[in-house]
């Protein structure tokens, strides 16, 4: 595999063609594990369902000839051994868990890419020099507790295990309970059939980690390109805000003498998003979930609250945006004389992705052709945290109509089959390579 590219192993299109049919088949497998009526997936940290695609996973990674293991919170992988024993491993893959009711490819592609590329790499080219592995990673959504990048984060260290004290769901469970209930955390009793485990998570051994990944946006599909090349990943503030007034008769209160929850609630939506407008992008702005009390459609709202997501590539613009809204909540607070409480419960910074590994993969796709452009990621992804202790790319495929964390979700399987393309030569030329990372 030279600078030709993998046209010289076998014709490209027979390859393109191959690889589509191994990559949804083995989709459309995974997606069994959660499958709701609606033909969404649901696979929440921990659940039965998490349990058992992880432990399907490790038997389908053994059977391409590669070495499961699991670590102490439920990350999985799948290791192809190099003859450089001393040297570090490149790293692939994305996250097994789902958003409630979500899509067959958010996550999923970059695990099941991940195996198709080194069972190919694995057949035609044998050992490696670096080894090479695939990880599913146990959680990186939020869905079921609130703590987002459990997997990823506690291989970079972000996390430790006495982390998912006081952390439970919407019911109550426990994070440490469920955890130790699938048989993982420092008391783990098992890790699945076939696999190794459970070891700590932290790693310091990683030479380099590429996530291949849906775009879960619009513009590949709009541009009409079949790469995108992830050079950022925006930095991310969440807020829950806390409009508090008088709950009252909705006949006989008059306008003037309210104090209406909701018309100060609607005023700072409203700057807000008309303000994310005009400063433009890369800035966004959401406010994506609302609760009203007593919610009763003849009584005046006495609370209401409701989420601010604000998202730039540029941390001094994100932190300034974010300063004003505050100040600018507070003025319609006073003056409609309501009060205002401000959580800010999420503050995540812009992360780069390493240059020399971004340049290689638009290199590859260069030589064969492949239509593509940088771009940056509005979206949260676990090569966010591996960017702190190795080297890390990314890789976008289409989304149809952008459309993710929704059963509607869908690539094309040749799609899917062109990214898997140019990540199998980039981890050849990083794992099979004499170049030093």
């Amino acid at each position: 595999m030279s600078s030709s590219g993998l046209g010289i192993i076998e014709e490209r299109g027979a390859l393109i063609s191959s690889l589509a049919e191994d990559l949804e088949q083995l989709l459309e497998w995974l997606s069994g594990y959660g499958k709701q009526e609606s033909g969404g997936v649901t696979r929440l940290l921990y659940s039965e369902a998490w349990k058992e695609a992880q432990q399907a996973l490790a038997e389908r990674m053994r059977v391409s000839g590669l070495v499961p293991s699991f670590d102490q919170v439920g990350n999985l992988y799948g290791r192809l051994e190099g003859t450089g024993v001393a040297l570090s491993s490149i790293l692939t893959g994305s996250h097994v868990d789902t958003v409630k009711n979500g899509g067959l490819y958010d996550g999923a592609f970059g695990i099941a890419a991940g195996i198709v590329a080194l069972d190919y790499l694995k057949k035609h080219f044998g050992a490696p020099r670096r080894s090479l592995e695939v990880v599913s990673f146990c959680e990186e959504e939020g869905s079921r507790f609130p703590i987002a990048y459990w997997g990823s984060g506690s291989v970079t260290g972000r996390f430790k295990l006495e982390d998912a004290a006081g952390v439970a769901d919407m019911d109550g469970v426990r994070l440490e309970d469920a955890m130790r209930q699938a048989g993982f955390g420092a008391e783990g009793s098992h890790a699945g059939r076939g696999a190794a485990g459970p070891s700590k998570a932290e790693r310091r051994d990683i030479a380099a980690f590429v996530e291949i990944h849906v775009e879960q946006g619009i513009v590949l599909e709009r541009e009409q390109l079949q790469i995108g090349v992830v050079e950022a990943i925006v930095g991310q503030q969440r807020y829950t805000v806390t409009v508090t007034g008088e709950a009252n008769h909705a006949g006989t209160t008059p306008m003037v003498w309210r104090k209406d929850a909701m018309r100060g609630a609607s005023k700072m939506i409203n700057w807000l998003l008309d303000a994310a407008a005009q400063q433009g992008a890369p800035l966004v702005a959401t406010a994506g979930y609302m609760e009203v009390r007593p919610n009763v459609t003849n009584v005046i709202p006495r609370e209401v609250a409701f989420t601010v997501d604000v998202r730039h590539t540029d941390e001094r613009a994100l932190e300034l945006f974010c300063s004003r809204f505050r100040c600018c909540f507070e003025e319609i607070a006073a003056s409609l004389g309501l009060g205002l409480h401000i959580k800010h419960w999420m503050d995540t910074s812009p992360v780069y992705m390493d240059e020399q590994l971004t340049r290689q993969v638009e290199q590859i796709c260069e030589r064969n052709g492949i239509a593509h452009r940088r771009m940056v990621s509005g979206a949260g992804h676990d090569v966010q945290e591996l960017q702190s202790i190795c080297p890390s790319a990314m890789i976008f495929v289409p989304s149809r109509a952008g459309i993710s964390h929704s059963p509607l979700e869908h690539t094309d399987s040749l799609q899917l089959a062109e990214g898997t393309v140019v990540l199998i030569e980039l981890l050849y030329q990083l794992a099979y390579g004499e170049g030093s990372l």
